[in-house]
């Protein structure tokens, strides 16, 4: 397949939020967002309160994209394989035959996934980095594009497995939808007035799996400047020192910060990267990486205000 132009791979993008946003009423920053996640393959992690869409949202960005979707409720006895599947005996041919779980897809939304004890989310916690599954021994290559959106709640943490670190870190990017404005609010209920129902939207696929893949090659050809580079590494060295944090952000935040600058790039019809770009990815990107003293979260201290003050404080580079 030909080399995707970054003007073609922007047009593109902003056909997918707008095919989205027919169904999903407002939210356009968060759309865009999430598209950039799509362009880096990596995994996003939605936390909000419930009934803000985030289901619709994968699952209408799944069609738009013409992908293949599963939708896996995690609940306190969800096992291992009931994401990766299991060997049945056939009495047919007397022996064992593979039925492939839903994790075989190319996007899988995650609903509630701290419901789901440790022991199931290890199990997709080698999807999501491996991008294979590992069944009796057998390892199974997973297909491209595979992408994991996870939902949480911040609320009703009774009966919950708070995600492990090491499972956080994974996610490229943690977002929040947000409540509608009033009018968006209005918007939604006008549809539903008039008959229709923003869960039945009939939704066309502006691209492919293919496609996709050729979007993520392309964010390759995006320039970014060494400069810049330094004060990607220089933002997230501070988050190590920093008197408010237990631990700081790991490579993995440099590296995501690194790939989401160039997608927003790219998302703009830009081929090189500017300060901006990744000062509009960094809290996303870096601030569920972050974990705080106990004495900093009794102070209501969040990482956001830490990453907020470190990019105040952190001279910007000049960028030719």
């Amino acid at each position: 397949m030909k080399q995707m132009s970054i003007g073609e791979l922007s047009s593109v993008c902003n056909k997918l939020v707008d095919e989205v946003n027919r169904v999903v009423v407002g939210k356009k920053n968060m759309l865009k967002y999430v598209v950039l996640g799509i362009l880096t393959d990596g995994h996003i992690l939605f936390e909000d309160y419930p009934g803000l869409a985030k289901t619709l949202t994968a699952k209408t960005f799944s069609a738009a994209m013409g992908c293949k979707f599963t939708r896996v409720q995690f609940t306190p006895d969800l096992l291992p394989a009931d994401i990766t599947g299991t060997y049945v005996y056939s009495q047919k041919t007397s022996d064992f035959k593979l039925i492939k779980g839903p994790i075989f897809t190319n996007i899988l939304l995650a609903d509630e996934i701290n419901r789901a004890p440790p022991k199931t989310q290890a199990a997709l916690l080698e999807a999501m980095q491996e991008r294979q599954t590992t069944l009796e021994g057998a390892t199974y290559t997973l297909d491209k594009p595979f992408l994991v959106m996870a939902t949480q709640n911040p609320i009703e943490y009774e009966g919950t497995y708070p995600l492990p670190e090491a499972q956080i870190d994974r996610f490229l990017m943690k977002l929040n939808v947000g409540y509608p404005s009033e009018q968006e609010e209005q918007e939604i209920l006008n549809r539903m007035a008039t008959g229709g129902d923003i869960h039945h939207i009939p939704v066309n696929a502006v691209i492919d799996p293919a496609r996709i893949l050729a979007m993520q090659q392309a964010i390759g050809q995006v320039h970014i400047d060494k400069d810049l580079r330094n004060y990607i590494v220089k933002l997230v060295q501070s988050t190590r020192v920093e008197s408010r944090t237990e631990v700081g952000i790991s490579p993995r935040g440099s590296i995501a910060l690194f790939k989401l600058s160039k997608a927003h790039a790219a998302f703009y019809s830009r081929d090189y990267v500017v300060p901006d770009d990744v000062k509009n990815v960094a809290l996303p990107a870096l601030a569920h990486r972050i974990i705080l003293k106990a004495e900093s979260r009794v102070r209501g201290v969040k990482p956001e205000d830490v990453l907020n003050d470190l990019i105040k404080k952190l001279p910007v580079p000049t960028v030719e």
